[in-house]
């Protein structure tokens, strides 16, 4: 592949919004010494993308090279991974005027200027991690998420190295009970995410077509038809897979357990209480959810928020 530049729209914070969703297990995808890599699955087979910043927070521009080459129409298709998974595109600045009767959200915005949330390659992707995270907290999760990218994606070595794709829905239609219990998920889950699979490897599902929909609430209606779908999975799903950010996962006991400390100095919030926080942030409100998760990813509080 050449070497691809890309300019963002301003402001963003690339090395910030690479590493907030990059850390964990290297061979699957990591931020390191100013570089993004990631093994990704695409139609031409197995290839590990690279992405770093030749541009500032106010001027943004990034470069992208993949190994192996992928030819001019594979370069065009790792183009368009990369400006999806990072929302490159994405105008923060109506975001934050929206937000700025709020001060705790606003206090945010400032601690996390030019972050922007990003997306899954795949919607099936973001199904089936909203489906891992079920009733655990997200960082046991994202352990999960990283033993059955091991145990069930494609491989490609590169030197001394192995980097793991995503599983296919292909991969994971056939994941035996054993596997899914061996990766630390219950037999229940297994079967959910086996049985999505299933549906999107026959082509009786395609969950690429929920991002034609024009109404958010109409693609969480239907994504809830699909079984082990509940409202939570669903409203996650939407905002990582389809960047749909005016959806709100109000019954998410992390983001509620957040919003208690950050608006009531820990009395207990309900899922009714977080959406009329949330209503008064208008369409953004999966993305302000999305910088009070990262507030408790840094571990960044309320205290010390007030103070910046």
């Amino acid at each position: 592949m050449s070497l691809i530049r890309l300019f963002p729209y301003p402001p963003y914070d690339f090395a910030l919004s690479a590493w907030i969703f990059s850390r964990g297990d290297p061979s699957i995808r990591i931020y390191q010494d100013g570089v993004f890599r990631q093994a990704l699955e695409t139609s031409r087979g197995p290839c590990l993308v690279e992405v770093h910043s030749i541009g500032t927070l106010y001027s943004p521009a990034v470069e992208i090279t993949s190994t192996p080459g992928t030819g001019e129409e594979g370069d065009g298709e790792v183009v368009r991974l990369v400006e999806s998974m990072f929302n490159i595109y994405d105008d923060l600045v109506p975001f934050y005027r929206a937000v700025q009767h709020d001060p705790v959200v606003a206090s945010l915005t400032r601690h996390f200027y030019g972050l922007k949330s990003p997306t899954t390659p795949t919607v099936f992707e973001a199904l089936v991690d909203s489906i891992v995270e079920q009733q655990i907290s997200l960082k046991v999760a994202k352990v999960l998420q990283a033993r059955l990218i091991k145990r069930t994606g494609a491989t490609m070595d590169l030197g001394t190295s192995t980097y793991y794709c995503y599983p296919s829905p292909h991969a994971l239609a056939v994941v035996p009970d054993g596997v899914f219990r061996e990766c630390g998920m219950t037999t229940r889950k297994g079967e959910y995410i086996r049985d999505l699979s299933a549906s999107v490897a026959s082509g009786d599902l395609d969950t690429e077509a929920f991002r034609a929909y024009e109404d958010t609430r109409d693609i969480i209606g239907e994504m809830m038809k699909i079984r082990g779908i509940g409202r939570w999975t669903a409203e996650l799903a939407v905002i990582r897979g389809i960047h749909r950010l005016d959806a709100f996962p109000a019954d998410d006991v992390g983001l509620q357990r957040i919003l208690s400390r950050f608006y009531r100095e820990g009395k207990p919030v309900s899922a009714g209480e977080a959406r009329r926080i949330a209503d008064s942030w208008g369409p953004w409100k999966g993305l302000a959810a999305f910088y009070f998760d990262m507030a408790e990813f840094t571990g960044l509080t309320p205290k010390k928020e007030k103070t910046r």
